[in-house]
């Protein structure tokens, strides 16, 4: 049996050292929404006591779909790098892709920030840095990972994959056909809500190639809240799931913070969600 745990949309935020003129682009929207709104919402705290959680799950595999952070600062990427590092796993077993956060604004995108930080958990095998797909193979299993990440002006969330990053990902779903396949992104590959503003533009075309191809599991983040769905592929349904925010600290027990933990054997799965209960101040199976 192989145990994979996903969890996503951490926003760790830091304004460690961050000077006025790192606000002079859409960081002055996105922080006056956090000051308004969610600055609180997504503490440190929850993204630790997740970190002790997985120490006593004890996973083969960890698999982040993105927004590790909030604005894309220096000291949000140095903070999430510190926190990732305290995995008791190797970074080869730590997969993470971005999300549109990670790349919040093009100077953190030109820069390659996010790459930068988390090199080691998203560098594919048998390469030297970050490129996507991210294609990893461990035994039974296989990590495609996706880069759906992109600089998008206010008010957009929205996401994109790409004609050669899907052209390469078929191949890497080809070459692991008899392997449990899980494909990994940000963006859910199905219509979410307000899906003009913060969908996936080329689901179809990623959906196409899913069709033809297959995967046994599709994982992503990006809506904050549990969400399940299927695409068609060649050998029947494909499951989509979707997992809540990891940090998200909010009192309704479908919203609060929260990851997934599957459980792969013979091409099956099971899938447990463990939820942060604010009277322990540990995560433990949702009910």
């Amino acid at each position: 049996m192989i145990t994979v745990a996903h969890f996503s949309d951490v926003h760790a935020l830091s304004l460690d050292g961050v000077s006025p003129l790192a606000f002079l682009n859409k960081r002055l929207a996105g922080g006056a929404n956090l000051l308004l709104k969610r600055r609180d919402k997504h503490p440190v705290r929850l993204f630790e006591a997740l970190l002790e959680d997985l120490d006593r799950v004890h996973p083969d595999h960890v698999i982040v779909t993105g927004d590790l952070v909030n604005l894309s600062l220096d000291a949000e990427f140095a903070l999430v790098r510190s926190l990732l590092d305290r995995i008791a796993l190797p970074p080869s077993e730590i997969s993470v892709v971005p999300g549109n956060h990670d790349v919040y604004v093009w100077a953190a995108a030109l820069r390659r920030s996010w790459q930068r930080a988390v090199a080691p958990f998203a560098t594919s095998d048998g390469a030297n840095e970050p490129s996507f797909p991210l294609v990893r193979a461990r035994g039974d299993l296989a990590i495609i990972g996706l880069s759906t990440a992109l600089p998008s002006p206010v008010p957009f969330a929205d996401g994109w994959v790409g004609p050669r990053q899907l052209a390469a990902a078929a191949r890497a779903l080809e070459a692991h056909r008899g392997r449990f396949r899980i494909v990994a992104l940000h963006h859910p590959p199905v219509k979410n809500r307000h899906a003009f503003l913060r969908g996936l533009r080329d689901r179809a075309l990623l959906a196409r190639v899913l069709r033809r191809t297959g995967a046994e599991l599709v994982l992503h983040g990006h809506e904050h809240r549990d969400v399940r769905a299927e695409l068609p592929g060649p050998d029947g349904p494909i499951p989509v799931i979707g997992v809540g925010s990891a940090t998200y600290d909010d009192p309704r027990p479908d919203r609060r913070a929260r990851y997934n933990v599957y459980r792969i054997a013979d091409g099956r799965f099971s899938v447990e969600t463990r939820v942060h209960d604010p009277r322990t101040g540990r995560f433990a199976p949702r009910p």
